[in-house]
This record gives structure tokens, C-alpha cells and sequence, in this order.
């Protein structure tokens, strides 16, 4: 039989997940004639017996196998000559930290597929984590706030809220969400709360996950617009939360003055656009940032805003929910990713210095930049049952072939950064950066 192997990951002690479940191995071998081969883990989500019991072997070798899946980046000592690898290997940006990695993996003459960027034709991704970011990154938020407001001596709804991973599965966590709702339906949020802002940035995938849990909340949905007047409406209601979605043409506006927004044109040309979404910060008590940013792209919050903002006593924000975790990106308080352990940090504008958890000026930043490792078990399975569609193709293929002739379905192939020593075509332009 084929074998495929399943690294352990070891870049965190939170890093629980895994790329195949043990229901997803004993199909590949049921089904597909593919034998599993696992590194053992004490604290992967699965453990190794439910490997075993799968028909799985666990072993430490992975070095026959000519394909080994992991989820985060793999270190370039353990690499095997020729061998081939898929994991989220954060190179497409460019990134300084994981050079090292890719300059070993072109020296070893090793494939690298990337999860990343396996799309179809539209270029929308197949594989992804992104729903279960958003889940997990919604529920330490609104924990974060609960914290946040008991600190500054406000009893509230969401101080029943415990993090992610101190739950069995997203099913059981949504239970104390629905409980923080009834309490907002019957008691409502505290006079000094109300109205409640929740501003979301974004609507894709990480998005959706964020709303799946804010629907299970008693919320009414408003128009950026509309924040600023909720303020001084004295209908606005203590038993619900106000949410609103912000687009690009609420994050940026076109230089040149009276032109409408081009949403192709902010995407081919950004620097065409300056920021303007500082203008609704004043109105929201907490942001979620769900946006896929780069330098091109105007900031959503920058530190000289939150200062400014500090000492005029007019800093509404309690907390910042920042799930696309860009460090020094669309939020400049974003100094630092954080852990499970600790999630949040104050981030104090005046000294531009940061303190753990959720007490002293300023804002609250929650900045974990492995949020659906909170969620392993219901992470892996959804992740798992979609790779298992692409493992056979992958197993199969003849990594010595050149990349013209490398027999991979073209969802796959647009992924294969590195093959034999080489950048892909598409890839080329990371050599400035190795």
C-alpha cells in the first residue's frame, strides 16, 4: 500500500490539530488502499491509540513516506531530501522568519505544497481554516469584553464565557453564548453598556464563523452609518446588540476628491486610496477584524489614532478582536501575536508598551494567530474530510517528474511552491525575497 505520513506539530503547545482525524485514515485505507503513518503526540486533539484503533501506524519515521502532511510550518532540520510536503508554510508574503525554511527546502530538492494556495479556477481557496478562526476568534472576543467590563466594575452577560479550549467542542461552547443571551433578552446589558457596537471588518470565511456565533446572540444589524446616531437614540435598546458589517468602501476612499469608489481599482491600484475608517471608531465599543491585509492597504486602526483618542478622554473601543492577526497591519496595536494561555493584552497608546490580560489604559488586543487550534477536534474533522478528497491524487503523483510533467489536478498544482530545487512559475518572485 501507499502510505502517506501526518507530522506531529510542534510549533506550539497549543497546536492540537491535525490534517488527517483518525475517521479520515481509516477511510483513506478502507477506501483508497492508503496506509497512514502518524508521528505520536501527547497533545494532538486525537490521540495516538484513536490513531491505532483507526488502522493507522504511529510511528516516529515518516521518512518512507513520500508525502507528509502537517498544519503549521515544519522545521528545516527534519526535512527529507526529495521528499514532499503540504502545510501552511506562510512564505507567499514573503515572510523574513520562514526564508530559512524555503531556502532549505530548495536546497533538499523538496516539493512544497502550500494549503494555502490550493484554489479553483476563480482563485477562491479549497481548503481552509478560516470559518473555525472566525468561531473561535468571536467567542475570545466577546469573553475579552466580559473581562474587560468586570474590570472597569460592570456586571454583564459575558463573564460566564470561557475560552475555547476550555470547552469539549464548539457545540458545548455555544451553550454559555446562548445563556449570555437569554440574559440580554430578559435583563439586558448594564445602562452604562448600552447601546452595545459590534463592528465586523469583512465578509468572507473568517467573517461567516464570526457571525455564526453573533446569530446566537439577540443582535439587530445596522449600516456603518447609522452608529454614529445610536449614541443619542433614546430608542436604542438595551436587550440587543448592535452589529454592522464594514465593506472596502468603509475602510478606504480615493485620493482624488468627488471620485466614487472602484472596488477593482482599490485592488489593482491602492495607492490610489487613503484610509477613512478611523471615522467610525468613535462608535463602536468593539471591532472585529476579519480582513485579508497588506502594506498596500490603508490601516484600520493606527496607534496615533487610539493616542489621540486616549487623551481626549473619547476612546470608546473595550476591545479589539484582531482574528487576521497582521502584526504591525490593519491594526497598529497588533505589536504582538498572542497564545491560548494568555489571548489578550493591553495595549497602552501613550507608552506603546503592552500588559497581559485585560487590566490598564488603553485598548484590549486579542491577537491569537492560531484560533482554530482552540478548536481542534471540530477544526481537524472539517479540515480532514475536505483533504481527504485530494490525497490520493497527492500520494500518487511522481515528485521526480519536472513541474511541466508533475501529474497533479490543477487545484493542486497552483499550490506547489518549490519541485526539485526550484520555485514554481508562480512563485518566482520570492527570490527576492530568499
Amino acid at each position: 500500500m501507499t502510505t502517506v505520513g501526518v507530522r506531529r506539530e510542534d510549533k506550539s503547545i497549543w497546536e492540537r490539530r491535525v490534517p488527517v482525524t483518525p475517521a479520515v485514515a481509516r477511510q483513506l485505507r478502507m477506501r483508497d488502499g492508503i496506509e497512514t503513518r502518524v508521528q505520536p503526540s501527547s497533545i494532538r486533539a486525537f490521540s495516538d491509540d484513536e490513531f491505532r484503533q483507526a488502522g493507522a501506524q504511529v510511528d516516529e519515521d515518516l521518512s518512507a513516506c513520500p508525502v507528509v502532511l502537517a498544519i503549521k510550518e515544519i522545521p528545516k532540520d527534519v526535512f527529507v531530501p526529495g521528499q514532499a510536503y503540504v502545510f501552511f508554510s506562510h512564505v507567499i508574503k514573503g515572510q523574513p522568519y520562514n526564508m530559512p525554511m524555503l531556502r532549505r527546502l530548495l536546497e533538499l530538492g523538496c516539493t512544497l505544497i502550500d494549503y494555502e494556495k490550493i484554489t479553483d479556477d476563480a482563485g477562491r481557496r479549497l481548503i481552509f481554516f478560516g470559518w473555525h478562526a472566525g468561531v473561535a476568534g468571536m467567542l475570545e472576543t466577546l469573553r475579552a469584553l466580559g473581562q474587560r467590563l468586570a474590570w472597569q466594575g460592570t456586571a454583564n452577560p459575558f463573564t460566564g464565557l470561557r475560552q475555547p479550549y476550555k470547552y469539549r467542542d464548539l457545540a458545548e461552547a455555544l451553550v454559555d453564548v446562548d445563556v449570555a443571551a437569554d440574559a440580554i433578552r430578559t435583563t439586558g446589558l448594564p445602562a452604562g453598556v448600552a447601546p452595545l457596537t459590534i463592528g465586523v471588518a469583512g465578509y468572507g470565511n473568517v467573517a461567516r464563523g464570526v457571525w455564526d456565533v453573533l446569530h446566537h446572540l439577540p443582535v439587530q444589524e445596522v449600516a456603518p452609518g447609522d452608529l454614529a446616531g445610536l449614541s443619542t437614540d433614546p430608542a436604542a435598546s438595551r436587550h440587543v446588540l448592535y452589529v454592522t458589517t464594514f465593506r472596502e468602501e468603509h475602510l478606504a476612499a480615493p485620493l482624488a476628491a468627488g471620485q466614487p469608489f472602484d472596488l477593482h481599482r482599490y485592488y489593482q491600484h491602492p495607492e490610489e486610496f487613503h484610509g477613512i475608517f478611523e471615522q467610525h471608531l468613535p462608535h463602536l465599543d468593539v471591532l472585529v477584524n476579519a480582513i485579508y491585509w497588506t502594506p498596500l492597504y490603508p490601516r484600520l486602526v493606527t496607534r496615533a489614532y487610539l493616542r489621540d483618542a486616549l487623551a481626549a478622554g473619547s476612546l470608546r473601543l473595550h476591545v479589539i478582536g484582531d482574528i487576521s492577526c497582521d502584526i504591525d497591519g490593519a491594526i497598529e496595536a497588533t505589536v504582538r501575536s498572542t497564545e491560548a494561555g494568555e489571548p489578550s493584552f493591553v495595549y497602552d497608546p501613550v507608552t506603546g508598551k503592552t500588559t497581559d490580560g485585560i487590566a490598564g489604559p488603553g485598548v484590549v488586543v486579542m491577537a491569537v494567530d492560531i484560533l482554530p487550534s482552540e478548536l481542534p477536534r471540530d477544526a481537524s474533522e472539517d479540515f480532514s474530510r475536505v483533504l481527504a478528497g485530494f490525497i490520493p491524487d497527492l500520494v500518487a503523483a511522481d515528485y521526480t517528474a519536472p513541474f511541466e510533467k508533475l501529474d497533479l489536478p490543477a487545484p493542486i498544482k497552483r499550490a506547489v511552491i518549490t519541485h526539485r530545487g526550484q520555485l514554481t512559475p508562480d512563485y518566482r518572485y520570492l527570490e527576492q525575497f530568499l
